[in-house]
């Protein structure tokens, strides 16, 4: 006598090809490795803005119009360790004169250069400098040097120069305070985009 327990004209559970029922079970698999997935992403993150990147308002006028009052913005706090700060860059520094305040600023005068305003006009090393990020109506009319950058310093200015304190008021700002060099506004969207 045979131990099958299937009647006779119907497939036993041996040979069945279709698909066996839906325990109700099948889908933790897909769920936990969703989970490690995201918990990978978050901490991969997380090391990115903690080592890499860091988000940071903008308080004030003094960069307008490239950068508002309220905006967000990234600054990379690696990029100085494997290439110099270079002229043009917007940096982001702790204020000499008081160092739980940060600023942030255009570098105008690398160490060495020798900086002169004239009538607003900025001269590097007695070269004037071009300044497309410069609007006219924010240049003023202020006169400043020549003075020469000490090694391993840096001249900074706002570019919006008539609300901006700057290297002209209190001097420049050593390379040992600069911690980052801002690169993308991230937020409000309409004005996400590259810093330049």
């Amino acid at each position: 006598m045979s131990d099958s327990s299937h009647l006779p004209g119907q497939p036993s559970a041996e040979n069945h090809s279709g698909p066996l029922p839906d325990s109700g079970e099948n889908w933790l698999p897909g769920l936990r490795i969703w989970i490690r997935d995201l918990a990978i992403s978050i901490l991969f993150a997380a090391v990115v803005i903690l080592f890499l990147y860091q988000p940071v308002k903008v308080e004030g006028t003094s960069m307008m119009p490239r950068l508002t009052d309220q905006e967000r913005i990234f600054i990379n706090k690696f990029i100085y360790r494997l290439e110099p700060v270079e002229r043009g860059d917007v940096i982001v520094f702790r204020f000499p004169y008081d160092e739980t305040k940060s600023y942030i600023k255009r570098v105008i005068g690398l160490p060495g250069d020798v900086v002169e305003i004239r009538d607003g006009e900025v001269y590097v090393d007695g070269v004037r400098t071009e300044e497309p990020y410069v609007l006219s109506e924010y240049r003023g009319r202020q006169s400043f040097g020549p003075a020469k950058v000490p090694e391993n310093e840096y001249f900074v200015l706002g570019d919006h120069r008539n609300s901006s304190n700057d290297s002209r008021m209190w001097g420049t700002v050593a390379r040992g305070y600069i911690y980052g060099k801002a690169q993308l506004i991230y937020w409000p969207v309409a004005r996400w985009g590259l810093l330049e």
